[in-house]
């Protein structure tokens, strides 16, 4: 770590932008997906620590949205999708009643935006993809303390939202950083050698480039550890999530990327690990499930009992730890390589694999062809805009162009659909 910039997360430094005794309030963006459903759950049993006073979510789920808001009493309801508002209002109004007064609403593509900077303590970020940039930004700006489960916000705007964060004011919930939070609390910045970021190597660890060339969107579905979305799922089956998580270490941490590995472990109980100057390693262990670094994400500094299951140490079990395949997992070595570039180069590389994975899902583009359509966006976009002029206008330009020219590229590809039907045949 360097000695002069404050890391934005730091377990030493408590960002508390509200005094006082009382549950936290609490804004939890994207109510509806996986982190926002296991959050709320959290929520409820613990209704002492923390309060929900806004959500926000897509708009494809509006009765879980409205059930959630509902069984939380939330001030605001945040839809991104305008056309939903009707269906929303009435099953709002099914769950609370006649004559109970509903919730505000919020509606329209900066709706999340906007109850992202309301009245509370914490918001946790848990939007999938860089959509959630604007989001972090509000949050930060306003002063909240910011869970931040939206990584790509991150990794497409580092600049602008290390400008905006006070030390200590964005708490990490992915698992991997969470749990690098946790082991750096054990020593001083200077005594950090060197962070070891896990990964289970998803459902194809152990096979060869060749072997990957026909998989299946079936196959990149099933990962073997975490139930997760289908977008996440499939970047851990590329591994690109853990590219996006080197850079974030790097951002977070403040620590070159020549000092952050990557190891490879099937069973995800170790979810990172801090190597210090004297040799010791710490490492972050839990039974894999995300309400624990979501409860790190909502409570820190103060820990929630019973937040996640804990090993049941009276059973007998092996942990592994194996070396990164880069020759068949590119994505690792691309994402350094544009976390190095830095300026619009991780938004090009998050906007390109984006759009490749949905080639991937829709069977216009092979598994393999997702990491080499990424390198050669990476490749034209060139130089990135860097330095302290970078914006939110040029981070969004990036962004649109690699859409466009990873889609022009994947509409070129006469790749069959790979399904589990023909993929025996293909091989």
């Amino acid at each position: 770590m360097s000695d002069s910039p404050s890391p934005l997360a730091d377990p030493h430094l408590v960002y508390d932008p509200v005094a006082g005794g009382g549950p936290k309030d609490v804004v939890i963006l994207g109510s509806t997906g996986s982190i926002g459903t296991q959050a709320i759950d959290l929520v409820l049993r613990n209704p002492d620590r923390f309060r929900v006073t806004g959500l926000s979510a897509n708009g494809g789920r509006v009765a879980l949205l409205a059930e959630q808001a509902y069984r939380l009493r939330v001030r605001t309801v945040a839809v991104a999708r305008e056309d939903v508002v009707p269906d929303l209002r009435e099953a709002l109004r099914a769950e609370y009643g006649a004559g109970e007064p509903l919730p505000e609403i919020l509606a329209g593509p900066d709706a999340a935006t906007q109850v992202a900077a309301s009245d509370c303590h914490t918001v946790l970020n848990g939007i999938t993809g860089s959509i959630g940039l604007a989001p972090t930004l509000a949050a930060l700006e306003a002063g909240r303390t910011l869970a931040l489960a939206n990584k790509e916000s991150l990794i497409v705007g580092g600049p602008l939202v290390k400008a905006l964060a006070a030390p200590g004011q964005i708490i990490p919930v992915d698992s991997e950083h969470a749990a690098l939070f946790q082991a750096l609390a054990a020593g001083t910045r200077a005594d950090v050698r060197k962070l070891v970021v896990t990964a289970s190597g998803g459902p194809f660890r152990g096979r060869t480039r060749e072997q990957l060339a026909h998989v299946t969107v079936e196959d990149a579905l099933a990962h073997p550890t975490w139930a997760m979305g289908p977008v996440i799922t499939i970047n851990s089956a590329t591994l690109v999530n853990k590219g996006l998580e080197v850079i974030e270490a790097h951002l977070l941490y403040d620590i070159s990327f020549d000092r952050i590995e990557v190891v490879v472990h099937p069973q995800s109980y170790v979810h990172s690990m801090v190597e210090f100057t004297d040799g010791s390693t710490l490492a972050q262990a839990t039974p894999p499930d995300m309400r624990g670094p979501i409860a790190i994400g909502l409570g820190w500094p103060e820990r929630v009992p019973d937040a996640a299951p804990a090993f049941d140490w009276s059973t007998a079990s092996t942990w592994e730890f194996f070396p990164l395949d880069n020759e068949a997992f590119p994505s690792v070595n691309l994402a350094r390589h544009v976390g190095t570039l830095a300026g619009t180069a991780p938004a090009v590389f998050n906007a390109a694999n984006e759009e490749c994975v949905d080639a991937f899902r829709r069977g216009a583009l092979p598994f393999n062809g997702i990491m080499e359509t990424v390198t050669r966006v990476v490749e034209e976009h060139g130089t990135p805009r860097t330095g302290t002029s970078l914006t939110v206008s040029d981070v969004l330009e990036a962004e649109t162009w690699a859409r466009a020219r990873a889609r022009e590229l994947t509409d070129r590809t006469t790749a069959a659909p790979v399904t589990a039907a023909n993929a025996e045949a293909r091989a």
